[in-house]
């Protein structure tokens, strides 16, 4: 199995697909990041509009119409959809595997899942 090219997620791209599940402006998104992080991520405009560009210039989210040309909506595309459920799964095998070593055993195969990633 080949690798994602989009993966892993950095925190902030993930959070940002995460709240673009639901259109938004920049903004918007700021306050969903912060909300479905119970507090923990604040991100910088600059640091979030550096994130809007790439995933944009990726295909991971697209712009919609918002009707005020003062703000810019984005949403995440099937693509961005699928790149995350990627990661969420990409992530869950991460951890499986390192329970199972904190509990001191390890087995191949869950050794096999994570490296396929």
């Amino acid at each position: 199995m080949n690798r994602d090219k989009n993966l892993p997620l950095t925190e902030t791209v993930y959070y940002v697909l995460l709240a673009l599940y639901e259109p938004g402006h920049g903004y918007a998104i700021m306050k969903r990041v912060e909300e479905l992080s119970s507090g923990q991520v604040r991100l910088a405009a600059g640091t979030m509009y550096g994130a809007i560009e790439n995933l944009l210039k990726k295909g991971l989210i697209t712009a919609l119409e918002s009707g005020d040309p003062r703000r810019k909506v984005y949403a995440v595309t099937q693509m961005g959809r699928d790149v995350l459920k990627a990661d969420c799964e990409r992530m869950r095998a991460l951890v499986g595997l390192t329970e199972r070593v904190l509990e001191g055993g390890f087995a191949d195969e869950a050794h096999e899942n994570v490296l396929s990633f």
